[in-house]
């Protein structure tokens, strides 16, 4: 099993761990009283090697990359939040262009596929059909939410990781996808890959695993929702995924 990838720039150092691919079943059961439709079919999607941030992108390693910070709760170990889909690809953009030296060769950083974020929530390829959060049937263990959160984010890492060492995938902010919104799984990939509207990208874009100030159904690994790329919000942050180039989607700016 190849090591974690520790990235270090200037200012910030960051891991991002080795998820090992397999297939899964993505998506809820017809039979899931919580489930909403958006969630269905249930499908098998399989899913190649890939490395992905043990956190969300913290307020730090935003501002080592951006100079700036735009979220509204201010704390170098919390999310970074008030970032758009569009935004974070400029962030991106700038990341990939500061490590093009240190990077695994033919490696590129992105936005994870939905695919790929629920595989990894679910624990990778021996645990998908485990729990209901992300490392737990119970929240409470492993995310922030309405009802713990005294309505803000938290830092990153407080509570337990999931099976593959994954913190906050349920709960804290969302997490913007490369996908294009649709509103269910009627046609979606099955090799892992985003799925993109052609020849023109939809209006939404996917974000995942709950927020801050939402209930607990809405913290589920197979919860899905949407915003247009522009919009940004204090629920709304994202996570980094480390890939060979052909895997999962080309990044546009490339």
């Amino acid at each position: 099993m190849p090591n974690p990838h520790i990235e270090t720039l200037p200012t910030h150092a960051f891991r991002l761990l080795f998820i090992e691919g397999g297939a899964f079943d993505m998506g809820s059961a017809d039979d899931d009283p919580e489930a909403f439709d958006s969630e269905k079919p249930r499908h098998r999607v399989t899913v190649p090697d890939f490395y992905m941030g043990e956190y969300p992108v913290t307020q730090a390693l935003w501002k080592a990359v951006m100079n700036e910070n735009l979220s509204n709760f201010e704390g170098d170990d919390r999310p970074a939040e008030n970032v758009s889909w569009n935004r974070a690809q400029d962030f991106i953009r700038r990341l990939n262009e500061a490590t093009k030296a240190t990077r695994p060769p033919g490696h590129l950083y992105r936005l994870p596929t939905e695919a790929e974020w629920e595989y990894a929530a679910r624990g990778g390829k021996y645990h998908t059909d485990k729990y209901k959060y992300a490392g737990s049937d119970r929240l409470k263990d492993v995310g922030w939410f309405g009802e713990n959160s005294d309505l803000e984010t938290k830092p990153v890492g407080q509570k337990d990781a999931n099976q593959l060492g994954l913190y906050d995938m349920s709960g804290n902010v969302w997490e913007w996808c490369e996908d294009d919104w649709h509103d269910n799984y009627k046609g979606a990939p099955t090799d892992g890959s985003a799925w993109i509207d052609t020849p023109e990208r939809g209006t939404d874009r996917v974000n995942r695993g709950g927020g801050w100030i939402f209930p607990a159904r809405h913290c589920r690994v197979a919860i899905r929702d949407a915003g247009r790329p522009g919009l940004r919000d204090d629920n709304l942050g994202f996570r980094l995924v480390l890939a060979p180039q052909s895997v999962g989607r080309r990044p546009a700016f490339l």
